[in-house]
């Protein structure tokens, strides 16, 4: 039976649609960025840190080729590609087999993405453009543009956590395993709690960790050192007592619940969160539900829970959980910078790279740097 005539234009019309489609149109990635980044002034740059997600829809392994970062009005800020790529390019779960950057049907990667910018040239809204290679065995190359992000607010800016100095503000977001890069899932969202965390290690003037032997926490310069209040807040919770070793060769694997060992909270307002981790076991000195003063000591630097030296571990997030919250940018009110550390395996074992001191106010220390605060 021939088909009508209503049929026949119908039929004609899906197979043209078909075919506009197949010629113009590919199934590929949803881009995603799942935080919107704020801008934080570091080095006299404004940095944004945030992480692009690449989730395959398609029935094909897609192995992106290069990422371009646009403003709103389609200008390019960044280009990633190559080696550069390949470097910030990784599964949401490291560790679980070889990567060689290609995703297979329904698999997540994240590009982790740090621009530094001009002050006066930020934009209002990022977007992206992925280009890739269909790995069908024909080699089709292809892009695809999304995820747009608007750019929020600027970073908080806090008072010194600590006094004096020397101390190395350790932070590297290459690092595969370093905060940056570690995300968690376990009060049923995905977040990375630790996106701008800061380690800070108390050196001497020859960039030494520790009086003598360094394997013994209580020799650290940087142990019992006060841990102060960046702001007038209100402390949101604390854990004090859980113990710590007496040197950090015997300091060995921790409940995930329980690697940031004793700590305090304190809830800054506006959706923010401050979080003192690793504190001396016994030198918590506040309580949840009071007010404490800017500047006011809350406990003191220790090796509880995780870490390889004795260090005051500090984050900003959005909710007052350890593991739960999104890492939030933060500035300091003010240092004083001494240098930093081109070569991270020298701290501990060799200055670092000297630069005349100078004030540094309302931004964030650049990556490893080192740091002195006012006493």
């Amino acid at each position: 039976m021939r088909p009508g005539p209503v049929r026949a234009v119908l039929s004609a019309a899906c197979c043209l649609v078909a075919a506009v489609m197949a010629a113009d149109e590919r199934e590929s990635f949803d881009l995603h960025v799942p935080v919107a980044p704020s801008p934080v002034m570091s080095g006299g740059h404004a940095r944004l840190f945030y992480e692009l997600h690449l989730t395959n829809f398609s029935g094909q392994p897609l192995a992106p080729q290069a990422v371009e970062v646009l403003d709103g009005h389609g200008r390019s800020l960044a280009r990633f590609d190559g080696a550069a790529l390949a470097a910030r390019l990784a599964p949401v779960v490291p560790g679980g087999g070889a990567f060689d950057g290609t995703l297979a049907p329904g698999m997540r990667a994240v590009v982790f993405v740090e621009l530094d910018l001009e002050p006066g040239a930020l934009p209002d809204v990022l977007r992206h453009r992925v280009g890739y290679r269909v790995e069908d065995g024909t080699g089709a190359q292809a892009e695809v543009a999304g995820g747009p992000a608007p750019v929020a607010p600027p970073a908080v800016v806090l008072g010194q956590p600590l006094r004096g100095g020397p101390w190395a503000a350790v932070f590297d977001p290459g690092w595969e395993r370093g905060h940056r890069r570690v995300f968690y899932a376990v009060e049923g969202r995905a977040t990375l709690p630790g996106r701008l965390a800061i380690d800070f290690v108390k050196l001497d003037g020859g960039g030494r960790i520790a009086e003598g032997d360094p394997d013994v926490i209580r020799g650290a310069y940087g142990y019992g050192e006060p841990v102060l209040a960046v702001a007038d807040a209100v402390v949101a919770a604390v854990r004090d007592g859980y113990p710590e070793a007496g040197r950090v060769s015997e300091n060995g694997q921790h409940p995930l619940s329980k690697g940031s060992g004793n700590y305090v909270v304190l809830d800054l307002g506006d959706g923010r969160y401050a979080f003192y981790e690793h504190l001396r076991p016994g030198s918590v000195r506040v309580a949840p539900g009071r007010r404490v003063r800017r500047g006011e000591v809350l406990g003191e630097v220790g090796l509880s829970g995780s870490g390889g030296w004795p260090h005051l571990h500090f984050h900003v997030a959005d909710v007052p959980s350890p593991l739960g919250g999104e890492g939030l940018p933060f500035a300091l009110e003010r240092f004083e910078l001494l240098g930093r550390y081109d070569d991270f395996d020298a701290l501990g074992r060799a200055p670092w790279v000297r630069v005349e001191p100078v004030l540094r106010s309302r931004e964030r220390p650049a990556d490893n740097a080192v740091v002195r605060f006012p006493d």
